[in-house]
């Protein structure tokens, strides 16, 4: 396993990403909108998504402002096998919150657990 991205819920999408691209160097990697959803999902980081982490800046379109902890969101961790992970995590003991299924409005195939304080670690099926 290896850190994929961590995601933070930001108020003003084009200020975060001025101050992550020009203030602190990072690069936009990818952006998508999702109108049915009604949020954007911004990527940015120093180097590509397949050798170095991400930072994933979640703008929800109705949202304007957040209590600070309210902030985080998850940290993420890329999987050959979703089910087999699960599996083993709920083996030893680990809390499955979100069972391996499609994220909603999207296709890639998510998990969630959850760790001892209740912090979320997704797990994300990476394609063969």
């Amino acid at each position: 396993m290896r850190i994929l991205h961590t995601m933070l819920r930001v108020g003003d999408l084009e200020k975060s990403l001025d101050f992550y691209t020009r203030v602190i160097g990072m690069k936009l990697l990818r952006r998508q909108d999702y109108p049915d959803g009604r949020f954007t999902l911004a990527f940015v980081g120093y180097g590509p998504e397949d050798t170095h982490p991400a930072l994933e800046l979640t703008h929800n379109w109705d949202t304007a402002k957040y209590e600070l902890g309210s902030a985080y969101g998850h940290i993420a961790l890329g999987v050959s096998d979703i089910h087999a992970t699960a599996n083993a995590i709920r083996q030893a003991g680990g809390k499955v919150v979100r069972e391996p299924g499609p994220m909603k409005h999207g296709t890639t195939v998510i998990a969630f657990v959850e760790d001892p304080d209740g912090y979320k670690v997704e797990l994300i099926q990476q394609k063969a």
